[in-house]
């Protein structure tokens, strides 16, 4: 209820203005203080505290004309008033900035003079803490000019962000229609926002990218070591805008309730606004069908080139030149030096539950393994199973279980980012014959196996390096080595004090170095004469070693059956 002694002019603010897309119903950013201050109607006006808070945004007005407004402010809002209801209680208006600014106010309009004469220093005082505006207003200045000029400016920017966003909208779908895909999208959304613009995966491999001169920032903490954009450092949408100091706007690409990815601006030395975000909300939809027709083309022949990579590394795919055209079909290059490359996801662990991407792991693994070899070796076959990925890729000679696998399998795992899942990798010997397909594939397994085993999740394992392990992870009854172990070893197999643990290390350094006691000795930071009695004691334990070759060497395969784990 409206006193009856409030100023006539009021009557114009008893609706809190607002203004809301017609689409979405959600507010716009509206303008901040600093640009309200610069209309017509508020050219008399004056800042008296609070200049801190000139950037805030006004999305919203009213009018202040009664003593219990608190309750109907809302943030965001220009709170305009002749000062009558203050006019009671001016000991208590530097409680009201503190209230207001807790209910994240954009400013306070003031008129002096009718009810009011001045506002309080200390309320002043508190106005400049908090950042909050208080602005004089001119005498002569009708509240209904202030709301009608405010609201004309909001919804002006509000049709031009609108214009911008339908003009892009029609941009990008001329670019689908001419047939073009993630690239060119890219291209078109970098002339359009003036910036480099990246598609990526939900968890930030790079899938497209414009290439403009600052393409690639990697000195600002955008991108980790291995080119994985960081998408988890950064604000989807719109709240973007509450940080411009990213330089980094993204919003998700949804389809239903499937995540495909992030569309990403990185600016060129500008600030975004609200017509960027638009633009990148209607490229992320145009991605999301091209997205979507390329996953249905994609799953036909995943199921085709998966069934057909079973049979070539069963043995069964037939005629070696059939196999060889048939692949050359695909997309594959098998008449060449090969290596097989095998990444197993390890058991036991659910990334789903950690990420927003709804895709199953196995598909966003195989997805991160196909990027990163088609860099590489773009003839390279790479098929993706329920827990494995296999990658047969040429080897020029020469396997590249060494640095170049490493390589590849530190762009897949990146830095943990984006829900990635942990992985163990084997890598075959080189072959020259389609036909030893089957034999390289058995040994990339094995290698990725046994390098979990000895190394655990993450391990990166070369068939050619296993050494005795190769022999060791032949046994196919595990339970037979374990007992082996623990015969040969006793109680140095399974206890974990620390005196047996000390005796085990001595005895594996003393057979490394072919039992040379003064070596051992010092490696181990040993008196010479207690290194002899503790080899004294390790023989009681397990027999007399230094001078049974036979129980050396059966000693040596226990302690590495001992290191294998899963057994």
């Amino acid at each position: 209820m409206i006193d009856p002694a409030v100023d006539p002019e009021s009557v114009a603010g008893v609706v809190h203005a607002k203004v809301r897309t017609a689409s979405t119903g959600t507010l716009v950013r509206g303008v901040s203080v600093r640009d309200v201050l610069s209309l017509s109607s508020l050219s008399g006006a004056t800042l008296m505290a609070g200049e801190r808070g000139l950037d805030r945004v006004v999305q919203r007005l009213n009018v202040m004309e009664v003593p219990d407004i608190l309750p109907w402010t809302k943030p965001h809002e220009l709170l305009l008033t002749t000062g009558y209801p203050l006019r009671e209680t001016p000991q208590s208006l530097c409680d009201l900035v503190t209230e207001l600014e807790s209910r994240r106010l954009a400013a306070v309009g003031i008129k002096l003079g009718r009810y009011l004469d001045e506002l309080p220093a200390d309320m002043l005082a508190a106005a400049d803490r908090v950042g909050l505006p208080i602005i004089r207003l001119d005498d002569d200045v009708a509240f209904d000019d202030i709301l009608n000029q405010v609201l004309t400016d909001i919804l002006n920017r509000q049709a031009a962000v609108l214009a911008r966003s339908e003009e892009a909208h029609r941009a990008l779908v001329s670019v689908v229609l001419a047939g073009g895909g993630l690239e060119a999208i890219t291209d078109e959304l970098s002339r359009l926002l003036a910036g480099t613009v990246m598609v990526t995966t939900p968890d930030g491999r790079i899938l497209a990218a414009s290439e403009p001169a600052d393409a690639k920032p990697y000195g600002r903490g955008v991108f980790d070591l291995t080119g994985r954009f960081r998408v988890e450092r950064y604000r989807h949408g719109s709240s973007a805008l509450d940080d411009p100091t990213t330089g980094v706007a993204l919003v998700p690409i949804l389809a239903g309730a499937l995540d495909h990815g992030r569309v990403v601006l990185i600016s060129s030395g500008r600030g975004f606004d609200e017509s960027d975000i638009q633009v990148l909300e209607r490229a992320a939809a145009t991605a999301a069908l091209v997205i979507t027709k390329e996953l249905a083309v994609a799953a036909v022949e995943s199921k085709y080139q998966g069934d057909f990579m079973r049979d070539l590394l069963a043995g069964r795919a037939g005629d070696p030149a059939h196999t060889v055209r048939h692949c050359a079909s695909l997309g594959w290059d098998i008449d060449r030096p090969l290596t097989v490359v095998v990444a197993q996801l390890e058991p036991g662990e659910n990334p789903d539950l950690e990420t927003d991407d709804l895709r199953p792991a196995h598909e966003r693994f195989a997805t991160a393994w196909g990027i990163v070899v088609r860099e590489r070796d773009p003839r390279a076959a790479v098929v993706g199973y329920s827990q494995e990925v296999v990658v047969v890729m040429g080897a020029n000679g020469r396997t590249p279980s060494g640095e170049a696998v490493r390589h590849m399998v530190a762009q897949v795992a990146g830095d943990g980012g984006g829900g990635r899942r942990s992985f163990s990798t084997g890598v075959s010997r080189v072959v020259t014959d389609p036909a030893l397909l089957p034999e390289a594939y058995e040994q990339a397994r094995r290698a990725a196996k046994v390098g979990r085993q000895m190394h655990g999740a993450g391990a990166v394992a070369d068939f050619d390096s296993l050494g005795v392990y190769r022999l060791l992870s032949l046994v196919p009854d595990s339970a037979e080595l374990t007992s082996f172990m623990r015969e040969t070893l006793g109680e140095l197999a399974s206890r974990e004090d620390e005196e047996t643990t000390d005796l085990r290390t001595t005895l594996e350094v003393l057979l490394d170095t072919n039992l040379n006691v003064a070596e051992t000795a010092r490696i181990l930071h040993f008196h010479y004469n207690t290194l002899r009695y503790r080899i004294g004691k390790l023989e009681r334990l397990l027999g007399a070693f230094t001078t049974d070759s036979h129980l050396r060497l059966n000693i040596m395969l226990a302690l590495q059956v001992r290191r294998m784990r899963g057994l």
